[in-house]
This record gives structure tokens, C-alpha cells and sequence, in this order.
């Protein structure tokens, strides 16, 4: 199954429901005609069990025959019929075979000619002379010479290659690597990483399980292991080995060599564990981070917001990142990148973040002369995303005020009883022990009060002296509604930074699309937001490329952003009119100015969601008979 399908059946497994041909296009990158080819491919391959369910709603996983499938795929036999798999067979024969193979004897046990076979091999060296191998010749007899390092490394690459576009998983080493029962280990040397103060990144576990399969399905042709000089290794990593000694010991019943457990504890050092779990960020800072390397973060954060206006100017922050760094610097010198299974996810679904986490790595790249790939800056994404998600929160907290007469330090307990129940949504800003409360002067976001006699009032929240569980909700759900109306009021404030009434049109009709620019953007061009050239620019944008996101919205706009503000011209229409493949209700033609560009991007991307959900979008169609309701009704679309 080739990556196009892998990427559609990914997309299906990640839906609640139906998917259009016209979203899995825009999620594909490619035009609807081929995701409905995608489609007819993989149920060809999956019959008789019917994978993809269509209906005129779209397309559906079903996921019992989806798993019936991928159960079925696991358990055949592997036939190594085409080239690329052939060379992998050929290298792991090779690989495990020390005094070498026969052609001749290739050629009968793979049913192929040898004239095949020596093709084969020619892809093999290539692989080899990648990894610092060699193929060397002897008549009729191949070798695979170099280092036990290196070959590893090898066979770990072709694993990875052969489960293409997905992250190593257990599963798929078990089956590959049957000798060795990875569960245990697992669970035991997590323990063991846990018990000795380490953050554990779950994503690079399983990759590092691999190299340890790998050194126990070697250990017998390899016994001195993998070459590495014991005298180079930290401190730190030696602590490890000696311990990952004893687990690999009991749990396989094989003695490793110390090059072998330095190179695995070497492994989990830099793409598993960060140290300092639960310790103070001094203490992290004393015995953990390199001075020169959270200087060099130190720097990249205040580039960060002198360049995109964000703040990640936090201690906490950033000696995280430094440990992150430390390691992604010895990795990326190592060329031993860890997989991400998140990239793809995290870039398209989190652009701005992962925006940030490329430029933190283009920083990193002229600081420590390396280079970093995709997965190695969705980790940084990873950082800077939960990062903001946690100052988000912090933000998001509704302000209160208690009021509660004092009745032996009764007031003292509430408080702290509602600050552990609720302490991450509410933040106490008063205390009133007085029954004498004017209470149109308390500015909190709500009042919480013991007192019966409070005013009737949506911010008035009146609960027992001794806080019970129903009180605990009835505060929780306050707390939602004022965050709701904040929310809110946060969108429709932003939405008017860039739309406005004179460029409102309803039920507005153009010849085609770039009459239909040509007539928004002279709008634009009276106000004073664009000139000609860059109304011609959309026109000739638009003949490149549809700029139709959904069925039912398409986003006309210039490659430049040469506009005096960033702005938005908006029509929406009961009947649809044709804009290239599709049939639209409306048509945003986007003004773009280089320095509106930042605070219009999260505007745009909720935009741009609203309209992917066609109930909404029949929701606004129907009611947004003019300006205000149109704003009103993409607000409650954004906002649900």
C-alpha cells in the first residue's frame, strides 16, 4: 500500500464521521478525482472486506473490517517481490552472515534470475556505502564488511524504511525480532528510567527497543558488541548501562558486551530521558545544563519575541529546552534523529506553533552547525505547544471573590476547599468576611457566597458553608459560562479588525471567479486597501491554483502581501456559483499585509474550520442576511 493511501486511511481513522471527496482533497493536497481513485485502490486491495463506506455524505472508515484488514496484512507471509524489498531481504541475509552468500544460491532461494540478483546487490552497496559499509566480492561469494556499529545501524535504518511514514512500534519489532519478548522489558525499564528522576519521551521509547532487539538477535555473531570505547561515554550514561545490564540479563538470558550497553544507554540518554523529573529548576540548572547551551536558548527566545511577538521568556521554559537542545545536538552529530509520529499532525493541524519550533531549529542549526529535520522540530513544537497551552490555561482562569461571614476561620477553609477543587478554572481574588456587601462594587468575574439572602445575578454563585460536590459543579459551570461570554466577545472583537460592512455583500453574483475578484477587489481598492496590481496578482493566483478550501467556500488572494491592511471582503450567496472544480456559497477575498500577517493567521484558521462544517455553513447561509448576523453567526460557529 503505497503513502497516498496510508495518508487517506489516516485521515478516515482520525474522523468522527463523514469526510467529503472535497475535505480529504484539501487534507491530501491533491483534487477530488483522485481521492476517489485513492478510494476505489484501497477497497480493490482490502476485498472482500469493505474498508471505506460511501455514501452522499462522503466517506467513512469502517473500522471493524479496517482492523480485520490490517490484521490480515500482519499475518502474511512476507514475499520479497519487488526491487526495494529484495534489497532489504538481501541485507539482512548479508547482515547475518559473516563468511558470506552465494549468488548462485540468491538467485534459486528468491526464484529470480541472477542477472536480478546482481542488480539487487548493486542497490545494496549504495545502502552500505551509506552507512559506512562495504560490499565486497569473491567470485560468486558477497560479503557485507565494516563495523558492527555501523551494520546496526543499517538494519535499523531498513526496519524503519520497510514501516515507511509510521513510527516504530512494539508490535512490529515483536514481529520482525521473534526471539525476543519486548513487553516486560518495556514496562520494567520504564520503571527502572522513572525510578532514577528521568522525563521519559513515550515517542522514542519503542525506537531505542529496537536497537535493544537488534543487540540481542546479534549478541551471538556479535558477541563483542558495537565498537564503542567505553572511556568515552558521561557518567551519566555509564549509571544507566550498568543497570540496563541487569534488566537485559534477566529478562533475555544474554550477556551483552559493555560497548553494546554503553551504546544502548547512549540511545536512551539522548532520545528518551531528560534528567531532573520532580527536582527544583536550580538544582536541574546546577547539575544538568551546559551554561552555553541555555544561553544560546536564552537568546533564541528573546529572537522569538522581537520577531513573532511570542512570549516563552520562562525559566522553567527554557531549561527544559536546554536539556531538549543538549540532547537533539548529540543526536543530530550522531545522525540518529528520533521519529515523530506527531509531525505531520502538529504541522498541519498547529501551523503558527510549528512555525515558531522552524525557526527555534534554523537558530539551533547556526549555533551547534547541524541540521534538523522534520520530526526533530515537531519535538520543539511539541515543547512551545504545551508551553503556551499551560500560559493559555493560567489565562483562562475565571477570577471570584468569596463572600462569607467569619464564623471560627469558617471563610479560611472554603477557600482552600474550592482552590482544591477548582484551582486550575477559578482564581480567589477576595475574601469578604462581612454580611454588609456591596456587591455591584466586587469586579471578580463571579462571586461566590454563602450568604441565602445574595442578589439573583448570573455572576452570583450561592453554595452550602461546607462545600459539597453539587456545589463544586455549580461553580464549574459558572466558570464555563463566563469563559464562554469572554471567549466570545475575544472572537467577535478579532473578526472586526478585519471585516467591515462596506465590504458585506449578500447574494452578490459574478460571471466567474476572476470577475467576481475583480469586482470585490475594486471594492477594496475604493477603501483604500489595495491598488490594481494587486487585484491582477489574485486574478493570477487563482488561474494557478483553485483557491476553493471546501464545497462550500473559496479564499481568492494574492501571492503578495503588498496590501495597506490586512482586510477580508465577504459574500455570501443562497445559490452556489462555480469556482474551478467546485460550487461555492462564499467567496472571501483576503488583502494581505506583511504586518498584519501574525494576528490574522488565528483568525484565519478558525475561519477557514467554520466553514468545513456544513451544517454551520448552511446555519450562515440562512440567517446572515446582513453584516451583523453574519458576524454573529460565524462567531457561534467558531465559538461551538
Amino acid at each position: 500500500m503505497s503513502d497516498r493511501h496510508d495518508r487517506l486511511l489516516e485521515h478516515l481513522s482520525q474522523a468522527d464521521g463523514w469526510l467529503t471527496a472535497a475535505e480529504l482533497a484539501g487534507r491530501l493536497g491533491v483534487t477530488t478525482r483522485s481521492v476517489r481513485s485513492y478510494v476505489t485502490a484501497v477497497k480493490s486491495m482490502a476485498a472482500p472486506l469493505e474498508v471505506i463506506e460511501s455514501s452522499t455524505e462522503g466517506y467513512r472508515l469502517d473500522r471493524e473490517s479496517y482492523a480485520a484488514f490490517l490484521a490480515q496484512a500482519s499475518g502474511r507471509e512476507a514475499s520479497p517481490d519487488t526491487p526495494q524489498e529484495r534489497m532489504y531481504h538481501l541485507t539482512r541475509r548479508l547482515a547475518d552472515a559473516p563468511e558470506g552468500l552465494d549468488v548462485h544460491d540468491l538467485s534459486d532461494s528468491l526464484f529470480v534470475s541472477e542477472s536480478t540478483i546482481e542488480a539487487d546487490l548493486r542497490k545494496v552497496k549504495t545502502l552500505a556505502e551509506e552507512c559506512r559499509l562495504s560490499l565486497v566480492r569473491h567470485g560468486s561469494t558477497v560479503t557485507l564488511a565494516g563495523g558492527e556499529y555501523d551494520l546496526r545501524r543499517m538494519l535499523s535504518r531498513i526496519f524503519r524504511d520497510e514501516n515507511a511514514q509510521r513510527f516504530v512500534r512494539l508490535s512490529s519489532i515483536q514481529e520482525e525480532f521473534t526471539s525476543v519478548d519486548l513487553g516486560a522489558f518495556k514496562t520494567d525499564l520504564m520503571a527502572m528510567l522513572d525510578e532514577n528522576g528521568y522525563f521519559v519521551n513515550e515517542y522514542g521509547v519503542d525506537n531505542v527497543l529496537l536497537h535493544v532487539a537488534i543487540a540481542v538477535d546479534r549478541a551471538a555473531i556479535a558477541p563483542s558488541g558495537p565498537g564503542r570505547p567505553r572511556a568515552e561515554v558521561p557518567p551519566r550514561v555509564v549509571e544507566i548501562s550498568g543497570q540496563l545490564e541487569a534488566l537485559i540479563r534477566r529478562h533475555f538470558a544474554v550477556e551483552l558486551s559493555g560497548a553494546d550497553l554503553d551504546y544502548l544507554a547512549m540511545l536512551l540518554t539522548t532520545r528518551v530521558v531528560t534528567p531532573g523529573h520532580g527536582a527544583p529548576v536550580q538544582t536541574v540548572v546546577d547539575e544538568y545544563v551546559t551554561p552555553e547551551h541555555l544561553g544560546e536558548v536564552r537568546r533564541i527566545v528573546k529572537r522569538v519575541n522581537e520577531e513573532y511577538l511570542v512570549d516563552l521568556d520562562d525559566e522553567d521554559f527554557m531549561v527544559r529546552l536546554s536539556l531538549h537542545v543538549a540532547n537533539l545536538i548529540a543526536r543530530a552529530r550522531d545522525d540518529s534523529f528520533s521519529r515523530n509520529p506527531m509531525t505531520r499532525s502538529i504541522k498541519t493541524g498547529f501551523p503558527m506553533i510549528y512555525e515558531l519550533a522552524v525557526f527555534i531549529a534554523s537558530e539551533l542549526q547556526g549555533y551547534a552547525h547541524i541540521d534538523v529535520n522534520d520530526d526533530e522540530i515537531a519535538y520543539i513544537a511539541l515543547h512551545v505547544g504545551s508551553y503556551l497551552e499551560r500560559q493559555a490555561r493560567r489565562r483562562e482562569r475565571v477570577t471570584c471573590a468569596i463572600v462569607c461571614p467569619n464564623y471560627y476561620d469558617m471563610h479560611v477553609d472554603l477557600r482552600r476547599r474550592i482552590e482544591e477543587s477548582l484551582g486550575d478554572e477559578l482564581q480567589v481574588e477576595i475574601v469578604i468576611t462581612r454580611t454588609d456587601v456591596e456587591w455591584a462594587q466586587l469586579a471578580a468575574d463571579l462571586v461566590v457566597t454563602t450568604l441565602p439572602g445574595a442578589p439573583m445575578s448570573d455572576r452570583v454563585v450561592v453554595i452550602q458553608p461546607f462545600l459539597t460536590q453539587a456545589d463544586v459543579e455549580a461553580l464549574r459551570r459558572a466558570a464555563a459560562r463566563v469563559r464562554r461570554i469572554r471567549h466570545r466577545a475575544r472572537i467577535k472583537e478579532q473578526l472586526l479588525q478585519f471585516f467591515d460592512p462596506s465590504l458585506f455583500l449578500r447574494n452578490f453574483h459574478a460571471e466567474d471567479d476572476a470577475a467576481m475578484i475583480r469586482a470585490l477587489g475594486e471594492r477594496m481598492r475604493v477603501a483604500g486597501i489595495v491598488d490594481d496590481a494587486y487585484i491582477e496578482s489574485a486574478v493570477a493566483r487563482e488561474a494557478l491554483s483553485s483557491t476553493a478550501f471546501t464545497d462550500d467556500l473559496a479564499v481568492p488572494h494574492s501571492m503578495t502581501m503588498t496590501a495597506s491592511r490586512t482586510a477580508i471582503a465577504i459574500v455570501v450567496n443562497e445559490q452556489p456559483m462555480p469556482w474551478g472544480e467546485n460550487r461555492v456559497h462564499v467567496i472571501a477575498l483576503i488583502a494581505f499585509s506583511a504586518s498584519g500577517r501574525s494576528a490574522f493567521q488565528a483568525v484565519f484558521d478558525q475561519f477557514v474550520d467554520v466553514f468545513s462544517d456544513r451544517d454551520v455553513v448552511r446555519r450562515i447561509i440562512a440567517r446572515a442576511v446582513d453584516f451583523p448576523t453574519f458576524i454573529e453567526e460565524l462567531v457561534r460557529g467558531i465559538d461551538s
